[in-house]
């Protein structure tokens, strides 16, 4: 029986491969919340995936971002599948998406992979890479909550966050897998209590900087799977000069 590292690789190229195909051509929208959408090609990537789960991992849940929960929900085998990380960027032919498979063992995430399928890269957590902070960059996750504090806005405007680190705006956990292999310092996100543990969105790419040795936790520093937000650095050092910037527009 293949292992679950090459199973999650496989259904993550399996998506990207149908993102790929339909990159930059016409595309049918399904509306969802505010400018939220999904798109023909997110539903296709999911199916695709849905489709060497199945084959592969047959007595599994399987929860996917647009066609929900498939499988025993009682298993204590959980995938998370997001097909496209990035769809609003998919949708204006902008080349920074993610597909994303991660697998949970009892709550605990055991396998993953991430794939650039634009630029046909794949991270995964049985091959992770080797992370670096040179880049002195850090990504902030523009898509902040809208009915509370959103501390991404307010690091990137603050003059010591910008005096130690160059921030960019990336909205699509691709940014995990820079922080995974040097091409980012860190990463920024706000978010619910214990919300991107357990999400279809971040927990591959959680997954993934760990594997590498990443630093990973949530805004203040505790347990990404219960605190706020998600903050991954590439090491220690980036990891407390980020917590130090990040304090004072916690509240």
């Amino acid at each position: 029986m293949s292992d679950d590292a090459w199973v999650a690789r496989a259904a993550a190229e399996a998506g990207a491969a149908v993102v790929r195909a339909r990159y930059g051509g016409t595309l049918v929208r399904h509306t969802k919340d505010g400018l939220d959408f999904a798109t023909d090609a997110d539903l296709a990537a999911e199916r695709a995936i849905l489709d060497v789960l199945a084959r592969e991992r047959p007595g599994d849940l399987v929860v996917g971002e647009e066609l929900g929960a498939t499988g025993d929900r009682d298993a204590s085998r959980r995938w998370l599948v997001d097909p496209l990380c990035g769809t609003l960027n998919f949708a204006a032919a902008t080349p920074l998406v993610a597909v994303n498979v991660a697998l949970q063992v009892d709550g605990r995430t055991t396998a993953a992979a991430v794939v650039d399928p634009i630029a046909r890269q794949t991270w995964s957590t049985d091959d992770p890479p080797t992370p670096s902070s040179a880049s002195g960059l850090v990504d902030i996750n523009a898509d902040g909550p809208l009915d509370g504090p959103f501390a991404g806005a307010q690091v990137i405007a603050d003059p010591a966050f910008r005096r130690a680190f160059g921030p960019r705006v990336l909205s699509t956990t691709l940014a995990l897998a820079w922080v995974s292999d040097g091409r980012r310092a860190g990463y920024v996100t706000d978010g619910a209590p214990g919300a991107l543990h357990d999400s279809v969105h971040f927990a591959a790419g959680i997954a993934v900087c760990r594997a590498a040795g990443c630093v990973v936790t949530d805004l203040h520093g505790g347990a990404v799977e219960t605190g706020r937000g998600l903050l991954a650095a590439a090491d220690e050092p980036t990891h407390t000069a980020l917590l130090a910037l990040l304090r004072p527009h916690l509240g």
